[in-house]
């Protein structure tokens, strides 16, 4: 029973195009087999498409099908992953070197997938059913959901009231009052969660953005909902200096992406981050985006010149957003430093990421130069001479910083570039928590196992 309702929910999956999660629906039943030559029973082979007489020929088969999903899911490290499980046993087992020669060409492309091809990030939604009028499989609870390619917020709020046409739609994302969930209506609450990047343990030094952006939308399991709140007087001269970020941490049953769009949050806590770590926070993501942004254009030149247009000026032109003159005026005083001496060493860790934001924006402002049409011209020169004001500035005031040329420019191929494609290590922070709260005190394992 429990494989045949595997193959009922991998059909559902295909019949939506969900190929990833059709993926991991099969893959649950490839875990049943062995690598043997043992029989296969008749509850195994529950299609007529399988020709298999024992558990290591239906597996082989299994394998070669959800590699195909993974494939078409865009999911290549998963791919890959079973692939060499896959070559092991025609190299080592089956002596079937044909077919680990047709495999080891599609690993080689899964690979080359990865470096050059650029994958559309899913973005996650929280949504939570409350009032009484829901059945009591959703009652009360919050699960998130992996929404589809370039899928907005509208749009899948949109898709969701379709099957709660009698719903409303609550207004705020705070948690709601025991007045909502005791009502006999249905409220639904709905707002986008950012997941939170957990690489693997194999990822020990710097690698190529392209390798890590995978994750940062994959293999993940919890998930922050961010809103600010002042604390203090208002500042009119410096809205940076009392703006603390309230954040709420989702952690559901599984990882994400899996046998379903969706799993339920089994933990939530809250933390408070103080407007310097939020300074901190802010600088990593604009260097990470900036970075991002450059590996991109050097691996496919043909991309359009826009959205780099836009973050460079909204960096080096103190007139789109300030710059990071605000964080010097809030943070960078003797007055702060008199009245916070614990924030000697974060203050010194932003003066870092601000001095680290250059050589980036030098190579960003280069392809730019390279790129930019003669109309726009005008605006590059502009922007070169924003650069330069601020170049000058930060290395003098913050020092230089250089980053080792990459390995990439060993290769003809590829345009050189002195800036190398790596994350940049962000600094554990001492979050102070504001309060814990905990909806379940299950364990929470990575994936759906066989126990269902």
């Amino acid at each position: 029973m429990y494989i045949r309702y595997l193959y009922k929910l991998c059909d559902l999956h295909k019949e939506c195009d969900n190929y990833t999660e059709a993926a991991y629906t099969l893959l649950l039943h490839a875990k049943l087999l062995k690598w043997s030559e043992d029989v296969c029973a008749a509850h195994l082979t529950q299609r007529d498409g399988y020709q298999a007489t024992t558990q290591g020929q239906l597996k082989e088969q299994l394998y070669q099908e959800i590699i195909h999903y993974f494939d078409k899911g865009k999911m290549w490290e998963e791919a890959i992953a079973l692939g060499k499980e896959l070559a092991e046993q025609y190299e080592n087992e089956m002596f079937d070197y044909e077919q680990l020669s047709e495999l080891l060409k599609k690993q080689a492309q899964f690979y080359e997938n990865i470096v050059k091809v650029i994958r559309p990030k899913p973005d996650y939604f929280a949504v939570g059913y409350y009032g009484q009028g829901f059945p009591t499989f959703l009652r009360g609870k919050v699960f998130i959901y992996r929404g589809k390619e370039y899928e907005r917020r509208e749009d899948f709020e949109a898709r969701l009231l379709t099957q709660f046409p009698n719903a409303e739609k609550m207004k705020t994302t705070s948690p709601p009052g025991d007045d909502i969930k005791n009502s006999p209506g249905q409220y639904i609450q709905c707002f986008t969660v950012k997941p939170k990047l957990d690489l693997p343990p194999k990822f020990h030094r710097p690698v190529s953005e392209q390798i890590v952006s995978f994750y940062r939308v994959n293999e993940v399991q919890r998930f922050e909902y961010s809103r600010p709140i002042r604390k203090g007087e208002k500042n009119p001269d410096n809205e940076f200096a009392n703006m603390w970020i309230e954040r709420t941490i989702y952690t559901t049953a599984y990882k994400l992406p899996g046998i379903l769009r969706w799993f339920e949050v089994k933990s939530v806590f809250m933390v408070e981050i103080s407007p310097l770590e939020n300074a901190i926070e802010t600088m990593q993501l604009t260097n990470d985006k900036m970075n991002s942004m450059v590996q991109q254009h050097l691996h496919d030149p043909s991309l359009p010149i826009n959205p780099l247009s836009m973050l460079l000026n909204g960096i080096v032109d103190p007139a789109v957003m300030g710059g990071f003159a605000n964080y010097e005026k809030a943070f960078f005083t003797e007055r702060y430093l008199q009245e916070h001496p614990e924030a000697h060493e974060k203050i010194e860790k932003l003066k870092d990421l601000i001095a680290w934001q250059i050589p980036f924006l030098a190579e960003g402002i280069r392809i730019h130069g390279d790129k930019v049409t003669e109309a726009l011209r005008p605006f590059h020169e502009r922007m070169e001479a924003c650069f330069k004001q601020l170049k000058e500035k930060v290395e003098k005031q913050y020092g230089v910083r250089t980053v080792p040329s990459s390995l990439d420019d060993r290769r003809g191929s590829r345009p050189r570039s002195m800036v190398r494609s790596f994350t940049m290590p962000s600094s554990s922070r001492p979050l102070s928590v504001a309060s814990v709260s905990s909806l379940s005190s299950d364990s929470t394992p990575s994936r759906p196992g066989s126990d269902g």
